[in-house]
């Protein structure tokens, strides 16, 4: 994958990439531009390309008074998954993660997003909680890194 890179999302331009394949995974919880860069202001957001073509994303959380656990989350649109995109998001948020807290790590999927959720179980995740937001019906599934596998 010599083509991919990623890149923090700092200008607007990055953070309207990021949003929108945001939107585009998470269609039951739509941000607007203002809660992105809110969300950037606390939040580590990354966007990967392939060439000069948006393709994931990812958003590392510190933690704060819900959950002592850092919470990464990487996201790789449909059509490009597969590739290693999804891992390369997740490696470097992992790691950021880690310095972050010693509390452990945390991940947090839509759980229509089959395909997410076997991304995470495959990476020692186990499932903590599932969670409606006001509004919707579609649950998120807070999932809680296994202790053997943060060291």
């Amino acid at each position: 994958m010599n083509d991919l890179r990623i890149e923090p999302a700092r200008s607007e331009d990055r953070l309207a990439d990021w949003r929108a394949i945001h939107n585009t995974i998470i269609p039951t919880a739509v941000l607007s531009p203002d809660e992105v860069r809110e969300r950037a202001g606390r939040h580590r957001l990354e966007v990967a390309y392939l060439g000069e073509v948006a393709v994931g994303c990812s958003t590392v959380r510190p933690p704060d008074e819900e959950t002592p656990a850092a919470t990464v989350i990487a996201r790789t649109l449909a059509g490009f998954r597969r590739r290693g995109i999804g891992t390369a998001l997740y490696e470097r948020g992992l790691a950021h993660a880690r310095t972050l807290s010693d509390e452990g790590v945390e991940t947090v999927v839509l759980a229509s997003n089959e395909e997410g959720l076997r991304f995470a179980l495959a990476r020692g995740f186990v499932e903590v909680e599932r969670y409606v937001l006001p509004g919707d019906t579609v649950p998120f599934v807070t999932l809680r890194l296994a202790a053997q596998d943060q060291i």
